[in-house]
């Protein structure tokens, strides 16, 4: 009777798994091998900051929560140690803090993920990650736009002088 508890168990656990990937705009599997708990807590602190989640799963439950969303393409991943990072928000920012505690701690690895449904391989989660923030490339085109903008006004400016002296 304990196996049929068990195994119930584990079956919520992968629908609520499989609920939640679905749901996501970011799911990252990555290796934690090799950091610390202390590393662990301040990774997780920085990723509810830009609210996603971390989670170590059991690589088993993980495949099938995946198979049961209906994503292809990461089973090959899911080898060794396998942490879930999960944002339903946003992409970019997760990602973002991601990459970051990869460049300070060389042992912890993006292995792959999901971006918006679609799988996705480390270089292009890297790419990604290495882009300005949203509010960065709204504030670059607009000094675009304005520097634009200015230079018309300055041009209409020297127009009116030139036609003002012509007459």
């Amino acid at each position: 009777m304990a196996n049929q508890k068990a195994i119930e168990k584990k079956k919520s656990e992968v629908s609520a798994l499989a609920e939640k990937i679905k749901e996501a705009k970011l799911v990252l599997l990555t290796d934690y091998r090799g950091i610390s708990v202390d590393d662990v807590t301040n990774l997780r602190a920085d990723l509810r900051k830009v609210n996603a989640e971390y989670k170590v799963i059991k690589n088993n439950i993980t495949r099938r929560a995946l198979q049961e969303a209906g994503i292809e393409g990461l089973e090959d991943l899911l080898v060794g140690p396998t942490a879930v990072v999960l944002s339903t928000e946003d992409y970019l920012e997760p990602s973002k803090a991601i990459y970051e505690y990869t460049k300070k701690n060389e042992s912890y690895k993006i292995k792959g993920g999901i971006i918006d449904g679609k799988v996705m391989t480390t270089d292009e989660i890297v790419t990604l990650a290495k882009l300005p923030s949203r509010e960065t490339l709204i504030s670059m085109l607009a000094g675009a736009l304005l520097g634009n903008i200015s230079k018309l006004a300055v041009a209409l400016d020297q127009v009116r002088i030139q036609k003002e002296t012509n007459e």
